[in-house]
């Protein structure tokens, strides 16, 4: 993954960047504007949070945003969504890039067309998007690596679970195996495809179980794995295992609480796709004299290259506090 993109991030916090986002006022918008989320696999819990964004900004400024795309994870109907969209001449696009390399040339002719287009979630760095705004996935992988070179005390096999075409599982894996380099008798024993369907972590897990060989740790770089190798491990009475999850689903906290999952990363999507809509506007409104511009090369820069929403680490010590943070923040909004 080409890394000249993000060299910006520096000082660039989302606050620098989205000062004049969040002034906008609703007498500036027209009932023409219209700006969409494209992922896949929408009806995740993840994704469901981050549809909760798109609308809390829609309200905001008072303009419309709709989120779209696949219910199951099939990178090429997201891309079919896309080129679909962009026929429309929307105000703005947001894109969960499920296969960056799929995907790149029609986020640069969306750009050649005006459109404005900024990535979430997972990146297309190739491409001649304004920005990515997520988590920094590397970094998420360094510390899950952390977490489970700590509880496995240096030493273990260790399966993998991912889905290898998505950039933002690349970059977590390549923050595992550099974290992981560091312990040279934690072996990563297997990699597994999903392909976005938890019944291949159910059954695979089912199967290392039965059959062996029995990993000492299991590893998701995705929110649907993780919640399946705890019941494979539940149901079989299996413990003292170490498992390292991704996300925030009530599954895998539920998991967490009764000691099958040994954390998860938690990330941010709602802030994703809210400082996301709030930006395309802003680009609408003031786009800059070339969106095709390399940002990354230019100093004075209205576009940062990448805006870091952050991610948390939560595991037996904190897990009931964030879901009651969790439970009285959906209620405030």
């Amino acid at each position: 993954m080409t890394k000249p993109r993000r060299l910006l991030l520096g000082a660039l916090l989302p606050g620098v960047f989205l000062l004049p986002l969040l002034s906008c006022g609703g007498s500036q918008h027209s009932a023409e504007e219209k700006y969409f989320l494209v992922a896949t696999n929408i009806r995740l819990p993840y994704w469901q949070q981050a549809l909760a964004g798109v609308n809390h900004a829609a309200r905001q400024m008072q303009v419309r945003a709709e989120m779209v795309g696949p219910e199951t994870f099939d990178p090429k109907a997201q891309h079919q969504q896309f080129l679909d969209l962009v026929k429309q001449k929307p105000s703005g696009i947001l894109v969960s890039a499920s296969d960056p390399a799929l995907l790149q040339p029609d986020i640069d002719a969306a750009i050649a067309q005006g459109i404005p287009v900024i990535t979430i979630d997972s990146d297309s760095p190739a491409s001649k998007r304004l920005t990515f705004i997520g988590t920094d996935n590397y970094k998420a992988g360094v510390m899950g690596g952390k977490v489970a070179a700590n509880r496995l005390q240096g030493k273990g096999s260790v399966v993998v679970y991912t889905m290898p075409e998505q950039g933002n599982l690349q970059d977590r894996l390549r923050g595992y195996r550099d974290t992981l380099a560091g312990y040279p008798q934690i072996k990563i024993a297997e990699t597994i495809d999903i392909k976005g369907d938890p019944r291949i972590a159910f059954d695979k897990t089912q199967e290392m179980l039965d059959h062996g060989p029995k990993p000492d740790g299991f590893v998701c770089l995705e929110a649907i794995a993780c919640p399946e190798v705890a019941e494979v491990l539940g149901r079989n009475n299996v413990s003292g295992k170490v498992v390292v999850a991704m996300d925030t689903d009530e599954r895998t906290l539920q998991g967490i609480q009764k000691g099958l999952i040994t954390a998860t990363i938690g990330q941010k999507p709602f802030t994703m796709a809210y400082l996301g809509i709030k930006a395309l506007d802003e680009l609408h409104h003031h786009p800059p004299a070339s969106q095709a511009a390399n940002w990354s090369q230019d100093s004075q820069s209205p576009v940062p290259a990448f805006v870091d929403t952050g991610a948390t680490l939560i595991d037996k010590s904190n897990v009931d506090g964030f879901i009651q943070a969790q439970s009285s923040a959906a209620a405030k909004k």
